[in-house]
């Protein structure tokens, strides 16, 4: 789970070093069956190098800051709120929202776009799904940035649930203390059967207790925007329960599916940037899939944990969109 859009508001000059902000010139609402409508914009060079950014959550949405890592002139910047997100519709459904129907949006507005190849940024979820994409479609896709990586593994849903207790104990006691006592030993199901429910006074509540541990581990420093975000349910809502709904049903991936598909990206250029403090999404996926990835490049950062926007983990993935450049301009 990702720090939430109101984590945005840093002081301007601690991220100075990113692009100005600038206006999407084309956006919309793309129909993408079963119900969802996806929102979209683009911005930047409109021939310049596509790149799509995939935001984290699952739940969140991406945001104009967004826009800002990349370089305008020499990008064509798409940014997508994924099914249930943001400003699409409707908002916090999970009917029909799996990783793969995901992966069927991005193409789809692929194809609407008219867009030949892409490059893949995304971080947290975003890196889960920009790698689910790419090895569905991997001649569609000129490289990846990816930054917290989730592989969608077994490991990865218990550590969340569970092993962040051993570092944030009495956030994690206050996440159990909502639930009776005898649904302690399980709670994401415990979660996730009030956050699907259809009463706002069982699912708001909830939503409210997920988003608040939530937002007190992502940072290395207290945010408390991040935490006063759970009391906002157009925040907490459709990022508590599209979390818990994804990882209750694994990601729906088969355990390690994706490591056992990357021979198939593998030729293509990788830049990952993690945190080293990122409890979220702890640095050992980074380095797994570093290390299955010849010729990817990998940023542990020292001063880092899991918000995109920290000043110093925002420079390095500031850092490597510069660097691919290079590589996507031979």
């Amino acid at each position: 789970m990702q720090s939430s859009p109101a984590a945005i508001g840093r002081d301007t000059d601690e991220l100075s070093f990113l692009y100005p902000a600038s206006e999407p010139d084309s956006c919309g609402l793309l129909p993408v069956g079963d119900g969802h409508e996806i929102w979209w914009e683009a911005s930047g060079n409109p021939a310049g190098i596509p790149v799509i950014y995939l935001h984290g959550g699952p739940g969140l949405a991406a945001r104009p800051v967004h826009r800002r890592f990349f370089d305008p002139a020499f990008y064509r910047i798409v940014l997508m709120h994924q099914r249930g997100c943001g400003k699409s519709r409707p908002l916090a459904s999970i009917h029909a929202n799996t990783t793969w129907t995901l992966v069927d949006d991005i193409e789809r507005l692929r194809l609407h776009l008219g867009v030949e190849r892409w490059l893949v940024a995304g971080g947290s979820w975003g890196s889960c799904l920009a790698l689910a994409y790419g090895e569905a479609h991997p001649e569609r896709c000129l490289g990846f940035r990816l930054r917290g990586v989730i592989l969608g593994r077994v490991s990865d849903i218990a550590w969340w649930w569970n092993g962040t207790r051993m570092l944030f104990p009495e956030a994690y006691d206050d996440l159990l203390a909502f639930l009776p006592e005898a649904e302690r030993h399980d709670p994401m199901s415990a979660y996730c059967g009030r956050l699907v429910d259809t009463d706002p006074r069982i699912y708001e509540p909830a939503a409210r207790a997920l988003k608040e541990f939530s937002g007190r581990t992502v940072h290395i420093r207290p945010n408390a925007a991040t935490v006063e975000d759970a009391s906002k349910p157009e925040i907490a809502v459709p990022l508590s329960r599209l979390f818990a709904h994804y990882t209750l049903n694994g990601f729906f991936l088969r355990e390690n599916q994706l490591m056992q598909g990357l021979q198939k990206l593998v030729h293509l250029p990788c830049a990952i940037v993690q945190g080293r403090y990122d409890v979220t999404t702890p640095t050992e996926a980074a380095w797994t899939l570093h290390k299955a990835w010849p010729g990817s490049t990998v940023r542990i950062i020292a001063e880092g944990a899991h918000d995109e926007l920290d000043p110093p983990l925002a420079r390095a993935v500031f850092d490597a969109h510069e660097a691919l450049k290079v590589k996507l301009a031979r």
